[in-house]
């Protein structure tokens, strides 16, 4: 019989569309003088510009490395057999998952106008010290609580997903062979876990990378409050911010790839296991057919 392929008319059609919709969108970016692109190839290295950057990278990191400690800490206590630790960590996701980052951001950038002086002690006890909270909540450091402790309510639920998605029985299995409640954890359950958890906190990370752009609203010199400054003064709005989006889109790009990395390395296991499988299925049908 003669085997035909299928004729897909619709796909045809709609990379037709979309091949003429994107031709005339570069021709409108290209024939536009009002994009001057020569102006945002002049500020793609501009000192405040790349100073900005290196800021949004800086932050990215840190705030996502404090995300991740305090989310797995958070995971760990939801799933505590310990009423008090399950309890202090919903109410700890209830609050930062409830408000909005911004107006957590403003809240520690003026900390200091609830509590002028952070005090170092006990509860109608001695204390240890007192200092100004201006000089402790500094632009930098309002930043990274903002951002560190609302990213670590979202990275508890992404964990303790994770978690969840490890069977009952590899713990145990590691139990039975005698291995204590944190080897077990750390061996056992966080190593499986990280399939499922990778992916969605690549997906946090690059989300993280695009929300330092609201600490602008506190006067640090990021990516975008550095484009800012500069259009204020030149009132070159539009290609600042293209310079702005460009090297966004460079970091995700980076970014991205360094997630796909990870999801091929933590997802070895799956491969293997199926590979073996169908070798699996392969020598059945060789054996049948002899038999």
């Amino acid at each position: 019989m003669t085997v035909v392929p299928l004729k897909h008319h619709g796909r045809w059609v709609a990379a037709g569309v979309l091949l003429v919709t994107l031709v005339g969108l570069a021709t409108s970016m290209i024939t536009n003088s009002r994009f001057k692109w020569q102006i945002v190839g002049q500020y793609l290295t501009n000192e405040s510009i790349l100073s900005g950057l290196l800021t949004t990278i800086w932050l990215t990191v840190a705030a996502m490395a404090i995300g991740i400690v305090l989310g797995t800490v958070l995971a760990l206590m939801r799933v505590s057999e310990n009423p008090v630790l399950r309890t202090v960590a919903s109410g700890y996701v209830f609050l930062f998952r409830g408000t909005p980052l911004l107006v957590q951001l403003i809240f520690w950038y003026n900390l200091s106008a609830l509590y002028p002086t952070l005090t170092l002690g006990f509860p109608f006890g001695p204390s240890f010290g007192s200092v100004e909270a201006n000089r402790i909540i500094t632009v930098y450091v309002a930043a990274l609580l903002g951002l560190g402790l609302n990213e670590g309510a979202y990275m508890s639920e992404i964990v303790r997903s994770g978690l969840a998605a490890v069977p009952t029985g590899q713990r145990e299995a590691a139990q039975a062979l005698g291995l204590s409640g944190f080897r077990v954890m750390t061996r056992i359950v966080l190593p499986q876990a990280m399939r499922v958890i990778v992916p969605p906190t690549g997906n946090q990370l690059i989300g993280m990378l695009k929300t330092t752009s609201l600490v602008s609203v506190i006067a640090l010199e990021e990516l975008l409050y550095s484009a800012q400054l500069i259009y204020t003064a030149n009132f070159q709005t539009i290609p600042l911010l293209i310079v702005a989006s460009v090297w966004y889109l460079v970091l995700t790009t980076v970014l991205s790839v360094g997630q796909s990395f990870l999801e091929r390395h933590f997802g070895k296991s799956d491969r293997k296991a199926t590979a073996a499988k169908v070798i699996a299925i392969d020598q059945t049908k060789i054996s049948n057919a002899g038999i």
